[in-house]
């Protein structure tokens, strides 16, 4: 049995925890620094906890002595820590950040992976699934002009002017609005400013928004680098939320008091568990001998997995690192060093138990 060490008890980890025991044939060990946090977990998931600082290299080291892999589900600030450490006991590891320097700073660690060890960041939706997506539609090309990834994870009952309600991580959605955007324009890569580049489209009737955003590209811009015209990534939000957003980040200047940020929004703005996640990807190019654009549009929906109810965001973050892990474990992944998402081919993880989830996505239409 595939022994995992799972960092973080919180929204995320829950899923994932449940999704992995679920299955019957992961061991699980989770560690949180949150004693609440980690009973509140066993009721959700059969599974061994440990109190647990993650920002201790002597406590890290000890808890991942005999286990295979180890996955993050916490901030993105304590992930280069624990690939250190992983790379340090011999154990995989997988994260789901957004961070682009977090990403690097893993990076870093990958060329001292032993044989059939690898170190797999951004394994959630975006980054993760959403590259895979888009990596799948850009090899049915034979040369490429515009790739385009839109993804949003939305309430489903909007009843405030932000017509937003939180998810996900604080830390992680700051992140996102705040910091400087990777694309690729005219061939060359290029930092676009977050919260730019405004457009409008409707998805099944509904008229939506979208803007850039940091970090939901994960390695594509690297590796498109002068095969495409234009790549760029935007998250999609209700419209009317991005210049509500323009006057809080920029106006009134909150993106200089990021921890008064994240107090004003979890103070003020509720969690819901009734969300959906759209992703939508949509390339262009030449497709035997003529301009051909392809399109790939879907919903994912909360719903009830084996008992609980669980929020969209939830199943389709959990199914991206456990499906990641899960491809890792039966060896359909590189098998030594940096795994990026454009290493997993659609079709197998599209198949994989955990994967599954997108496939029995509601399939939408782009107007």
């Amino acid at each position: 049995m595939h022994k995992v060490l799972l960092l973080g008890a919180g929204k995320i980890g829950r899923a994932i925890a449940a999704f992995l025991t679920d299955s019957g044939e992961y061991d699980v060990l989770v560690g949180d620094a949150s004693e609440t946090a980690l009973q509140k977990l066993t009721t959700y998931a059969d599974v061994k906890t440990r109190a647990l600082d993650a920002t201790s290299a002597e406590q890290l080291r000890d808890a991942m002595q005999d286990r295979d892999s180890v996955l993050s589900a916490l901030s993105f600030s304590f992930n280069p820590l624990i690939a250190q450490v992983a790379t340090e006991t011999q154990t995989s590891y997988f994260d789901l950040t957004e961070d682009v320097e977090t990403t690097r700073r893993v990076r870093a660690y990958a060329e001292r992976c032993v044989p059939g060890r690898i170190l797999m960041p951004q394994c959630g939706l975006a980054p993760g699934f959403i590259s895979i997506v888009a990596w799948n539609l850009a090899q049915q090309f034979q040369s490429l002009d515009r790739v385009h990834m839109r993804v949003g994870a939305l309430p489903q009952y909007p009843s405030n002017l932000l017509k937003y309600n939180l998810t996900w991580s604080t830390d992680g959605l700051i992140n996102e609005y705040c910091n400087p955007c990777e694309a690729i324009h005219e061939g060359r890569l290029v930092d676009v400013l977050p919260m730019e580049g405004l457009e409008s489209f409707s998805l099944d009737g509904v008229r939506y928004e979208a803007f850039n955003t940091s970090g939901g590209l994960g390695s594509l811009c690297e590796t498109l680098e002068g095969k495409v015209r234009e790549l760029n990534y935007r998250t999609i939000r209700y419209q009317g939320h991005r210049d509500l957003m323009q006057l809080l980040l920029k106006d009134l200047r909150m993106t200089e008091k990021r921890d008064q940020l994240k107090s004003l929004l979890e103070d003020a703005v509720p969690v819901t568990y009734q969300d959906v996640v759209i992703v939508f990807v949509n390339v262009s190019g030449m497709q035997n001998g003529q301009f051909t654009q392809v399109s790939d549009a879907r919903k994912i929906y909360h719903q009830e997995i084996a008992g609980h109810h669980w929020g969209a965001i939830q199943i389709t973050t959990a199914a991206g690192i456990c499906a990641a892990l899960d491809l890792h474990a039966t060896g359909k992944l590189p098998s030594t060093g940096f795994v990026r998402q454009e290493d997993v081919r659609f079709d197998e993880f599209i198949a994989n138990r955990f994967g599954g989830y997108y496939a029995d996505a509601h399939q939408s239409s782009v107007g």
